[in-house]
């Protein structure tokens, strides 16, 4: 997990770099047709890290891994990310998914490996598993980290 975690904070710290290259006009742009734009991709990924350290946290706490969803289209909605400030957004985003490391970093090895039969990552993982398989916390946070990149590889194809 460590080395997991190392690259986590690397993507963070570069990814946040390159946003803040991006002006504010730039940050609003949809790329096509009911696209989000790079601000509402931002703020979709501030709600999935505020989501997903719940998540973790109550993982290690509970002999299940079975959280709420969230429907994220509507969370970006009645957010308004459009008119929030881009540097605003970025930092929220840098920090929170650098605490989220810190938070990844004192798990204990047997809670990140424990299988747990009850789970509905079938429902609420980016990478779905099947509900008859046994999930893990580390199969969540390895999950997240690969849901946060692909919406980093829209904004920077």
């Amino acid at each position: 997990m460590k080395e997991t975690i190392q690259d986590f904070c690397e993507t963070v710290e570069t990814a946040s770099e390159r946003l803040l290259m991006m002006t504010d006009e730039q940050s609003m742009i949809h790329p096509a047709p009911g696209k989000w734009s790079p601000k509402q991709i931002i703020g979709h990924l501030i709600d999935s890290a505020a989501n997903n350290h719940q998540r973790f946290i109550r993982a290690q706490f509970k002999d299940d891994l079975v959280f709420p969803g969230y429907e994220q289209e509507y969370w970006v909605s009645v957010q308004n990310y459009q008119q929030e400030s881009w540097n605003g957004l970025v930092q929220l985003w840098k920090l929170y998914n650098l605490h989220i490391a810190h938070v990844i970093e004192f798990i204990s090895e047997e809670r990140l490996k424990r299988p747990c039969r009850k789970h509905n990552l079938n429902q609420i993982a980016w990478k779905v598993i099947s509900e008859d398989e046994p999930a893990t916390l580390e199969y969540m946070i390895v999950d997240y980290i690969g849901h946060m990149k692909n919406h980093l590889n829209q904004i920077f194809p």
